[in-house]
């Protein structure tokens, strides 16, 4: 049996009630998180753009943009979704694949969903079918596909995305399978964006929702797809990882041991790979604040990077000090460091385009140096160490075992609702939302947590 086949076969038959009862409470968490991020990226120019770009193929009233009065088809809508909840990259990550899990799924179960006329229980339920795939298969070949200059969400999403389309059009497994095997073949997303702080990287799951989608018709209405997508000779880890994978990892304990327990909801809208480094950061800057010492004191910020991240957050050092795009800074380590220190904190607000040419900021990256460890496989699993030497020659430093917001430091409850608040226009109406979404599985039709969500912009 191939993995896709165990994929295929495991996500078809999978009920709500399988999961355990903390799990279900994560996944609706990551979905609250996901329609917050979503209706918080509505503002900027990729959604804008993604936006003006859907409504130029026709007009259909088949789902919903989230944040907005807008309909559209099924495929443009979880595309332009999707690009919503990753616009702000505040959206959520899995450290073990370092991918984004929910932007490319939730939007599908959600668009397919509401066509469909599914209940609650259904979209959640084929929503954490893709949040475990998406994450088995990133996880496979830690830092694989990134090493080769890919995007893992995008690799990965395309074929996760196909599942959630495929379990909600309830598709028989050969078609499922063949779905897979045609979703490989969208398989892609440069990384050049690191180069250039372009929004190509913001549109990657939106790619990947979309492509999911198309390909679930297409192997509906009769097209096939290689079964040995997965673990074939020109299969995704084969083709597009430069690292092994560990191919049985994919399917071992599946239903068993659930990796969508293990993705972070972000606390920064930030690089995932900066976390953790800027955790330390905060507790280094506690015990010398405490002491008086102002910024005008710091003379160096050290910290210990692992080398997959200092690749994406650290390289090349000159461009990072100095950003060139708000979605430069995001991916500049050193600048939002700097950017900490300074402010006291990483906001939505902290990466606008005036905010990223501040000298001050700019003036305190370049004091920031770092040296390359490595103790884990994935980089987002990382622990953080960080010191700050002062002037006159004293040191404050900061460790973590790891990020905020992980599995071993979940954001409570009450902080997740403040983090969906914030980024919706009405608060009064989105907390009656929240709660919605947080029992989603009781909704009768799914339709109408789409439209109150909808109102939220």
């Amino acid at each position: 049996m191939s993995t896709a086949q165990e994929l295929a076969e495991w996500a078809l038959k999978l009920t709500w009630s399988d999961l355990p009862a903390s799990v279900q409470n994560i996944v609706k968490e990551h979905a609250l998180d996901g329609f917050g991020d979503a209706v918080g990226g509505r503002k900027t120019a990729v959604a804008k753009a993604a936006t003006a770009t859907v409504a130029q193929y026709g007009e259909s009233s088949a789902a919903t943009i989230w944040g907005s009065n807008n309909k559209t088809s099924v495929p443009a809508a979880a595309f332009v979704n999707a690009i919503l909840i990753h616009a702000l990259d505040f959206d959520d990550t899995h450290a073990g694949g370092l991918v984004h899990a929910t932007a490319p799924t939730l939007p599908v179960a959600m668009a397919l969903g509401e066509s469909l006329n599914a209940t609650g229980e259904e979209v959640i339920t084929a929503y954490a079918a893709g949040l475990e795939i998406i994450c088995r298969l990133g996880a496979a070949t830690p830092h694989g596909f990134h090493a080769r200059g890919l995007h893992a969400t995008q690799v990965c999403g395309t074929i996760a995305a196909a599942v959630v389309a495929a379990k909600l059009m309830k598709l028989s497994v050969a078609q499922t399978v063949n779905a897979m095997g045609i979703a490989g073949s969208f398989s892609g997303g440069l990384l050049e964006f690191l180069n250039t702080g372009s929004s190509t990287k913001q549109i990657h799951p939106g790619i990947a929702a979309q492509g999911g989608i198309t390909a679930a018709n297409m192997a509906a209405n009769g097209a096939s797809g290689p079964e040995s997508v997965i673990e074939g000779q020109y299969g995704i880890f084969n083709a597009l990882s430069d690292r092994p994978a560990d191919f049985t990892s994919v399917t071992k304990d599946l239903g068993k041991d659930w990796q969508c327990a293990q993705i972070t909801i972000k606390p920064y809208p930030a690089c995932q790979l900066s976390h953790v480094t800027l955790d330390a950061v905060k507790i280094a800057w506690a015990s010398a604040k405490a002491t008086g010492v102002s910024i005008a004191e710091i003379a160096k910020i050290s910290a210990i990077v692992h080398p997959d991240s200092a690749k994406i957050v650290c390289h090349p050092r000159n461009e990072k000090n100095e950003p060139k795009t708000p979605y430069d800074a995001k991916f500049s380590l050193p600048w939002s460091v700097a950017a900490l220190l300074i402010d006291g904190a990483l906001v939505v607000d902290t990466f606008e385009p005036e905010s990223i040419k501040r000298p001050e900021v700019i003036s305190l990256a370049r004091k920031f140096e770092y040296s390359e460890k490595s103790e884990v496989a994935a980089a987002a699993a990382a622990a953080g160490f960080v010191e700050i030497t002062t002037t006159d020659g004293r040191t404050f430093s900061g460790k973590v075992a790891s990020s905020a917001g992980g599995p071993n430091n979940r954001l409570i409850l009450a902080a997740l609702i403040e983090k969906f608040l914030l980024q919706c226009s009405n608060s009064q109406a989105a907390s009656a939302v929240a709660d919605e979404i947080l029992h989603i599985e009781s909704a009768a039709q799914i339709a109408t947590i789409a439209a109150k969500i909808a109102t939220l912009g």
